[in-house]
């Protein structure tokens, strides 16, 4: 095996096991069973998911994959995404249901959206888009705060057939400049602004300056519609910026909606690489819709006609697009939509979001969760989560520590934890527990769910044993699967299926435990040698973790001389450990030595307040990495906080070290 798939297998060997609720488990919309069917025959199991939906022409063939790595599926099947998400449930009786419980940041500032609302907000929408000159095919840019209207503008394009691509409102002008080239968008829809924090938080700023940034290469936007949000002054051209409530709100409720080919491109979403040209993730219709329906359906056991469900993801990233949107919607569901921070105006927020809407099923990434537990056990003690019966974590590995205080100071430590895989190039959840099958393995996400095929190899592509780790990659196509890069097809097939023949691979290392469970190691660039020993980041994440004064962790590899890479972590402390003392460092040393072993004692440890996140909740590791190995830090630009690198680099002197 070589040195990259040989990675640490010692850790996480984990024996705590939380088995599923009787009464969930007797009533899960999956059950054991469904692997065995899905194994029997995976394109008849998809085919059965496929009806989920409302088509307006039923495919002739479940999958196409004479091409591959271009898939098709549901072939020569017509559907609308917008007309699944809402005008269906509307047409069955549900007008009146609740869509979304929107909470915006300001804490008297609420608003319910039923579907039958709903639908006509997209319908007035695409039809001002249309007068606005936005035709099937076309791309639209949104760059918005998380507004109804911003799901809205989403349906309405699906509803046009004119694919949407959504840019983060943390990303710079540049970055969403980039994106406008890269898509041909000519119509950006925007607001004036969104609320972080207390304050308003301005965007129509940076969608001026990305038009002038591509302006300079040629490419024109002819309108920007904007939403008024906070109502700060704005600077405004007269012949291509419109205002939504002069357009939209007078615009017609009325729209007959078109379906379109099952492939038929729904939205380019770009992933924010840190150098070079973004890629853009084409998925299209009908495979995605099934695959985020289902998904949704299925992983986290969605009762729609009792369930309330908060996925706390921003909709500019896939998760906010598969949970917050599509998938939800598709299903009939009734979501919570929130604008703000889990900290404004008070560390409770979320949690008091909880216990007045009734949530019941609870999806975040595992930065929040160790974010909770820094600030201790009592701040969700304090609210009414009763109604609370599954735990979601995505984004990353989930630590075993984070898992247990998730499941009980969240959980009421009865509600099974879904932690679950997946990716932007995914569409939909791969790898999950089953709320009702599977007894939950703190930090694994355990296996593929019914109707997927992964595993775990080698360098020359075969499956590895139990026991050990190598590359997580996927054996078969899914219907969500990303269809190609937009405009790159040799990129896409570079990329993602040149490693391994035939085979999807996620860029991810994992490992098989000795039962055959899956865990996540995090990027196969995130594993370490130290004196010809592969070390995951995670797992040393992981131990550090598992010490009860750390909140969070994050470990990089930096360039030493000694033996090639180092070890260097970042620590939150839990408010309750105050400072930690003189002593934390050589503590925390020690503890991952007993943890693990003496080659992963991380040669600095330091003790910060905060790590650099992007507002998704992702750590920006890279940028760690730069501070360990001293060099200038990169781009900083889609952190939450920018200042935090400034505070670590200052801080980075006084490190301890052996």
């Amino acid at each position: 095996m070589s040195e990259q798939a040989e990675t640490l297998a010692n850790l996480s060997y984990e024996e705590r096991r939380f088995e599923p609720p009787a009464d969930l488990a007797a009533d899960a919309n999956l059950k054991a069973d469904a692997y065995e069917e899905a194994a029997a025959d995976r394109l008849a199991y998809w085919e059965k998911q496929a009806d989920r939906l409302d088509w307006d022409t039923r495919w002739e063939r479940v999958l196409d994959w004479d091409d591959p790595p271009f898939a098709k599926w549901f072939v020569g099947g017509k559907l609308n995404a917008a007309y699944n998400c809402v005008d269906r449930h509307v047409e069955a009786g549900a007008g009146d249901k609740v869509a979304f419980h929107w909470v915006g940041e300001p804490e008297d500032d609420t608003r319910d959206l039923t579907y039958a609302q709903l639908k006509d907000e997209v319908c007035k929408a695409a039809n001002a888009l249309t007068e606005l000159g936005v035709r099937t095919g076309d791309r639209v840019a949104i760059y918005m705060p998380m507004i109804p209207e911003t799901v809205v503008t989403m349906l309405a394009c699906a509803r046009l057939g004119a694919p949407h691509t959504v840019v983060f409102g943390g990303f710079s002008a540049e970055a969403l400049a980039s994106r406008i080239e890269d898509c041909d968008a000519r119509v950006v829809v925007t607001s004036d602004g969104g609320y972080r924090r207390g304050a308003p938080s301005a965007l129509k700023p940076a969608v001026d300056e990305a038009c002038a940034i591509a302006e300079k290469t040629g490419h024109t936007v002819t309108k920007v519609l904007v939403v008024r949000r906070t109502g700060q002054d704005i600077d405004w051209t007269d012949e291509r910026d419109v205002w939504w409530h002069d357009v939209v709100d007078p615009a017609s409720t009325e729209h007959q909606c078109e379906f379109f080919d099952s492939e038929h491109p729904l939205y380019v979403m770009y992933t924010s690489g840190t150098t070079g040209k973004p890629k853009g993730i084409l998925h299209t219709t009908g495979g995605y819709l099934v695959g985020a329906a289902y998904t949704h359906w299925g992983v986290f056991d969605l009762k729609p006609e009792t369930d309330v469900f908060w996925c706390t993801a921003d909709i500019g990233w896939v998760t906010g697009h598969s949970y917050v949107v599509y998938g939800p919607l598709a299903n009939q569901a009734t979501s919570v939509m929130y604008e703000g921070t889990p900290d404004s105006p008070h560390k409770g927020r979320w949690w008091e979001i909880v216990e007045k809407y009734g949530v019941t099923i609870f999806y975040t990434a595992p930065t929040a969760i160790r974010t909770f537990m820094k600030w201790g056990d009592d701040i969700p003690a304090k609210f009414d989560m009763s109604k609370l019966r599954v735990l979601g974590s995505v984004g990353e590995p989930i630590n075993p520590e984070a898992y247990v205080w998730y499941r009980k100071a969240i959980g009421g430590d009865r509600t099974p934890v879904v932690d679950t895989w997946w990716q932007t190039e995914t569409g939909m959840i791969l790898i999950s527990p089953l709320p009702g099958v599977t007894a939950g393995k703190p930090g694994s996400a355990m296996t593929p769910i019914p109707g997927v095929v992964a595993d775990v190899v080698n360098d020359e592509g075969q499956s590895v044993p139990d026991g050990s780790g190598g590359y997580l990659v996927l054996k078969e196509p899914w219907p969500a699967m990303l269809r190609t890069l937009w405009g790159d097809d040799q990129r896409f097939k570079d990329t993602y299926w040149s490693r391994f023949p035939g085979m999807y691979f996620a860029g991810d290392g994992a490992k098989k435990d000795e039962d055959g469970d899956i865990w996540l190691l995090g990027r196969v660039d995130d594993v370490m040698n130290v004196s010809g020993h592969r070390l995951s980041t995670t797992e040393i994440e992981s131990a550090l973790v598992s010490h009860p004064k750390v909140a969070e962790a994050a470990v990089v590899g930096a360039t030493d001389p000694m033996t090639g890479q180092a070890p260097c972590a970042f620590v939150i402390l839990r408010e309750s450990a105050g400072d930690g003392g003189e002593d934390i460092v050589a503590e925390l040393r020690n503890h991952v030595a007993k943890e693990i072993g003496a080659i992963a004692k991380p040669r600095q440890i330091m003790v910060v307040a905060e790590l650099p996140k992007t507002r998704s909740g992702k750590i920006m590791r890279r940028l760690l990495r730069d501070v360990a190995e001293k060099r200038e830090i990169g781009d900083v630009t889609t952190l939450a906080d920018s200042t935090v690198m400034d505070l670590i680099g200052q801080g980075m002197a006084a490190s301890s070290e052996d």
